[in-house]
């Protein structure tokens, strides 16, 4: 079965170029084939339906020196003749698309068996033909030329509601369109204001206006209209129609742009001379003084610099959550190099220690504002997190502070004690032991507890727990550990922020 919705699609309006032949009408769906053949896109061939006998009011049907009745009076085709261009359609292999202009069309646009129903611009907002059109079963395209933003959230809404398969087409109805009124910006409005539907354009410029398409495709348009007509000895196109040869190199226009604006859903493929010029234009990394094996290369102990070499460790590798080591001597101004170096990675810890704090938080039904950054706290390493270390997020910290401390089970925060602020925990979820200068007690969800300045305490978790930490402000510099690993190891703070979703 053909999928309809495929995407992008280019519609070939006939409209009135059949001139009421439907040998013609048949030629200029031939002709469109051949147009549009070694092409990687979806094709549509789209007729306009009129049941003449009632859409013209009894008293004009003769009043040839009015424009419309006219051209619809002169171009005229029976239903069966309707049917033989739509079965030529089919078997060109083309999508099949309708414009019902009354309500009878719809009826026999569903008794020829389109796949798709047109709405064109003035009728987008004819009430009792959208009632009509809703009760088709099939997707449909509107085009909104003249038509006010009021107006189209209200069709767009009154499809919604229905649950029906909708799209919108910019146009502009002046026929040819100038080029300086072609409005294309207009695809973008649309996409923004209707970020749920498929957005395309429905030209009116001049045939020859090959550029036009690609703005349309840059501005992210997926659905293109075009009229179209096949010229003869006797048969000349209006101004804003196609021939078979310029439909082609419109086609190829948008070819040409979808090849320039590449995939929009994944990073593109980088050529081996973009990634060598860029990777010769980024800094080396160094070392300001000898280095010897197993030392680690601390941001004091390095400078970056041009030009780096093969295989050198560049600026662009020195994430704050990757730490190295001198696998090797590493002479003054010596490079880094992946092969006198080990490498630390810790963003994927990093990724797990957050993971574990949200699930926490999720469990004790503890909310925090999303905006605050998360204190990783790793004393002893961040290899060792898990049996050592919490994580803080600071929510205030003015004269007075509020803070939520998070540790998961199993974790346990070495004894410190603090010079300048008196602190309270207040114990939300789980339960800690605590240790009060060499007092251990229990503390289970809702105790509270008050810690004076210079109070030696540390504590550990069996199940996780959630403290909310009151106190007078808090500086950095007010820890102090007892343990003098941790007061000499100054990495064993990480900030996250962003991480709440």
């Amino acid at each position: 079965m053909k999928d309809v919705n495929q995407r992008p699609l280019f519609i070939f309006e006939m409209a009135n170029n059949h001139m009421g032949s439907v040998e013609h009408g048949c030629k200029i769906v031939e002709a469109m084939r051949q147009a549009v053949e070694g092409f990687p896109f979806h094709f549509a061939v789209k007729l306009q339906y009129r049941d003449i006998d009632t859409f013209v009011h009894p008293d004009y049907r003769q009043r040839f020196d009015l424009k419309f009745v006219k051209r619809f009076s002169e171009t005229r085709i029976s239903w069966d003749g309707y049917r033989k261009i739509k079965d030529a359609i089919v078997e060109a292999g083309f999508t099949s698309i309708c414009t019902p202009w009354d309500e009878i069309s719809v009826d026999r646009i569903e008794e020829h068996g389109y796949d798709f129903i047109k709405i064109p611009s003035c009728y987008l907002t004819d009430w009792p033909l959208l009632e009509r059109i809703a009760k088709s079963a099939k997707p449909l395209i509107g085009s909104t030329a003249g038509v006010a933003l009021e107006d189209i959230d209200r069709v767009v809404s009154f499809f919604g509601h229905r649950q029906r398969n909708f799209s919108l087409m910019h146009c502009v109805g002046e026929y040819p369109t100038k080029d300086e009124n072609l409005y294309l910006g207009q695809i973008r409005l649309l996409k923004k204001r209707y970020p749920h539907l498929e957005i395309g354009y429905s030209t009116h410029e001049r045939p020859d206006n090959f550029e036009a398409v690609k703005v349309a495709v840059g501005m992210g348009a997926n659905l293109f209209e075009k009229h179209v007509g096949l010229p003869t000895d006797s048969i000349k196109l209006n101004a804003y129609s196609a021939n078979p040869q310029q439909a082609r190199q419109w086609i190829a226009s948008a070819a040409q742009a979808y090849a320039m604006c590449g995939a929009d859903d994944q990073r593109y493929p980088f050529t081996e001379l973009e990634v060598s010029t860029l990777r010769d234009l980024q800094r080396g990394l160094f070392v300001k003084q000898d280095v010897r094996p197993g030392e680690r290369l601390t941001p004091a102990r390095v400078f970056y610099a041009i030009p780096n070499s093969p295989g050198q460790v560049v600026a662009n590798d020195a994430s704050k959550y990757t730490e190295y080591f001198a696998t090797a001597p590493i002479a003054q101004n010596g490079a880094v190099l992946a092969a006198n170096t080990r490498a630390c990675h810790r963003l994927k810890q990093l990724y797990q220690i957050v993971a574990e704090v949200k699930k926490m938080l999720k469990r004790s039904k503890v909310k925090v504002p999303g905006q605050c950054d998360l204190e990783i706290s790793h004393h002893y390493g961040i290899d060792n997190f898990f049996e050592s270390g919490s994580t803080v997020i600071t929510v205030v910290n003015r004269e007075y502070c509020k803070r939520v401390i998070v540790m998961l089970p199993g974790q346990s925060h070495p004894e410190q004690y603090h010079k300048q602020k008196d602190e309270t925990y207040h114990i939300l979820h789980g339960e800690i032991l605590l240790n009060l200068d060499g007092v251990e007690q229990t503390k289970k969800a809702n105790d509270v507890v008050v810690i004076p300045r210079e109070m030696r305490h540390g504590f550990s978790t069996r199940t996780g727990t959630v403290i909310e930490e009151v106190s007078s402000y808090y500086t950095q510099g007010d820890s102090f550990y007892t343990d003098a690993t941790i007061e000499a190891n100054g990495n064993r703070k990480t900030f996250v922020s962003y991480w709440m979703d």
